[in-house]
């Protein structure tokens, strides 16, 4: 009798699943839907008015020399050339750095006091105006070794990319389920080889996109720039380790209110080149994670 009458609830169930929504159920979403889509397309209209004065100002200075010459001479060369190794000693600096903490929070730190304070910092640095973040480093290295140089600059913004990656590493963590991590241990895994060839791998593609986001926001600073890296018009000494290194940021910054048609020209052509260099990165880390999962 009671398997007879779990029976007949099952098919009421299917039939309440099956049957279509009350017309005022339906009006009702398709209304949610227009209005999330309508505040969506309000919201992207300010990117792209943005990225459209960027193109239509910058895409008739496109061109192949620029790439070649300094901004003495009306190029940006050694400004990409700075602006890539200043991120690169911030990645180097920050990535192994954040990734190790943000699997500490996550996989052997839940108890710990120590575990609540560092991600107590790590929250707080997320907030800190970079210009602070510049005056930090020019007090740590700049006055120390009495000179601006790549170094520094790459210091600066390691410690903005760091509470990113730490915070973003942390959560991607956590939704990796337990189940994996029990079954580790089931098969016999050691709680190192659970974290290391499990969670950290299944984890992959949260990681990268913190790194991505550090990486995108580091690239775009200027201020801390301006405190530790200054900036040259022509190419640095020693690539700029030791040197004052130009980066294209603090080149819009220092060339936006400049006379010269060519200078302001050169803007943003240069904004043009900074968002390409962020999406290539972009682009190239998507292909990875995909080659990844598809392995």
């Amino acid at each position: 009798m009671s398997n007879y009458i779990q029976s007949e609830i099952d098919k009421s169930l299917a039939a309440e699943l099956c049957s279509p929504l009350p017309p005022e159920r339906v009006i009702f979403a398709y209304t949610m839907n227009a209005i999330a889509f309508g505040f969506t397309g309000i919201a992207l209209i300010p990117l792209f008015s943005i990225l459209w004065e960027i193109l239509v100002r910058g895409i008739s200075g496109i061109k192949a020399e620029i790439f070649v010459k300094t901004v003495i001479d009306n190029g940006f060369a050694n400004a990409i050339l700075g602006t890539i190794i200043m991120v690169g000693i911030g990645a180097i600096l920050s990535i192994p750095t954040g990734v190790m903490t943000g699997i500490f929070l996550a996989e052997f730190g839940q108890t710990s006091p120590i575990a609540g304070i560092v991600r107590f910092i790590a929250s707080i640095l997320t907030g800190v105006p970079s210009i602070i973040v510049g005056i930090f480093a020019y007090g740590i290295i700049v006055l120390v070794t009495k000179g601006f140089s790549a170094i520094a600059g790459g210091f600066a913004l390691a410690v903005i990319m760091l509470p990113v990656i730490v915070l973003t590493t942390e959560e991607s963590l956590k939704l990796i389920p337990i189940s994996q991590r029990l079954a580790s241990a089931a098969l016999g895994g050691t709680r190192f080889q659970t974290t290391s060839r499990i969670v950290v791998a299944a984890a992959i593609p949260g990681i990268t996109t913190g790194i991505l986001l550090a990486v995108a926001r580091a690239a775009g600073e200027t201020a801390p720039l301006i405190f530790t890296a200054l900036f040259s018009l022509d190419w640095s000494e020693g690539l700029g380790l030791l040197s004052p290194t130009a980066s294209l940021p603090v080149l819009i910054f220092n060339l936006y209110n400049d006379p010269d048609p060519e200078k302001s020209q050169l803007v943003w052509t240069t904004s043009i080149v900074l968002l390409s260099l962020i999406l290539c990165v972009s682009i190239v880390s998507r292909l990875v994670i995909r080659q990844r999962r598809i392995k």
